[in-house]
This record gives C-alpha cells, structure tokens and sequence, in this order.
C-alpha cells in the first residue's frame, strides 16, 4: 500500500520540482538586517528603496537616531540579481555618525546593471 502510494506520488513531485523558476528567493521581509545593539543604541530605519537616478539602480534608507547623543553606524548595502544570486564585488562596510535627535539617509549605487533586490545591513 505505502509502496503504490509512493509511485502514484513520485511523478507528480518531479513535475513539480521540474516547473519551478531557478531562483533563490530574496525575502521582502528581510530587506533590512540590525543587529540588536542599533536598535538599542535607539536607532531605526527605514526599508532601503530601489529607483533608477540618471540610468542608474539606486537604493537610499533613511536612517533615525532617537537619542540626545551621536551615534556611529556601520553599515553595507548587498545587491542581488533577478534569480536572488548576490552580486559581487561586495562593497564595502561603511560607516556613518547620526547626530543627534536626527534624520540621515544612506545610498548606495548598484554596480552591476542587473540588479534587482537590496539588502541592507546595520550594526555599530
């Protein structure tokens, strides 16, 4: 009984895998990584957007630091292409000092003309 249900159920899990897109899915959810040390710093930010200025694939976020002191944050931005593969060269980490009870907003331009999904990554 197992035996035939098996063999009813392996073609359809074949066509199944077969139809799929090669991709690597990107979650839209993930788009912005802290670490819980910037949260706590009382940092926040916004999901990093991607538009195109002067033929070229921007992704800006505008970062927020609540407390009455500066504070300094790390972060890279990592581009991946349509199928979800991360483009290399990587870029570089950067840092940024927030002052105080601002606003500040950090780009980064696509190296790559392919690219679709950005990520985001913060720490101090």
């Amino acid at each position: 009984m197992k035996r035939s249900l098996l063999l009813l159920l392996l073609p359809v899990m074949l066509i199944t895998g077969c139809g799929s897109r090669p991709a690597i899915p990107v979650n839209e959810q993930q788009t912005l990584v802290m670490e819980s040390s910037v949260l706590a710093a009382g940092i926040s930010a916004e999901k990093p957007d991607i538009s195109s200025i002067d033929g070229a694939t921007v992704s800006q976020s505008e970062l927020y630091n609540e407390r009455s002191v500066p504070v300094t944050v790390n972060y890279r931005f990592y581009w991946y292409d349509a199928k979800g593969l991360e483009i290399h060269p990587l870029e570089k980490p950067r840092s940024v000092s927030i002052p105080a009870k601002s606003t500040l907003t950090v780009s980064s331009t696509a190296g790559y003309p392919d690219a679709r999904k950005v990520r985001l990554y913060l720490s101090l």
